[in-house]
């Protein structure tokens, strides 16, 4: 497994919300210009403008900002750092992060949404109760002869 995998998987996505993982989901999705590579925000988290609105940010700013209703630059950087701080004691290694962040940022956007909307959505599915899975998979579970035939 790709390195930028295995920190998005074991590292990030344990501490983001659905609302957050959602969010981004549906950025991905529909190309949203406000999901900018190769900054945390826009504003940049610069002490000047800690108080001033989002007006765009990476992935992990993302689903703070818009899935968790954070609204300031400097809400969104605690939140995106935080994020990082946690992913690194997770995955027991210093700045572990940023074989994820590195890649997001390099990687070209057409291949990035691609790759990270599947990653986004296995997560969903991860995190949903096992009927809403698919009721395919309940009913079997439900009549184990079906499942054995």
């Amino acid at each position: 497994m790709e390195s930028w995998r295995l920190v998005w998987r074991d590292g990030f996505v344990p501490s983001l919300s659905t609302n957050g993982l959602e969010s981004l989901r549906d950025a991905l999705r529909g190309d949203d210009p406000r999901l900018t590579q190769g900054s945390t925000t826009t504003p940049p988290p610069l002490m000047c403008v800690q108080d001033w609105p989002v007006e765009a940010a990476c992935a992990l700013g993302f689903c703070g900002w818009q899935g968790d209703e954070l609204e300031s630059v400097g809400q969104v950087e605690e939140f995106f750092a935080r994020a990082c701080f946690e992913a690194d004691q997770r995955l027991g290694e210093p700045a572990a992060c940023r074989w994820f962040l590195n890649w997001f940022d390099d990687t070209p956007r057409d291949q990035m949404r691609r790759e990270l909307l599947q990653e986004v959505e296995l997560a969903l599915m991860q995190r949903l109760p096992l009927n809403r899975v698919s009721p395919e998979i309940d009913r079997l579970a439900k009549q184990p002869e079906i499942a054995a035939a």
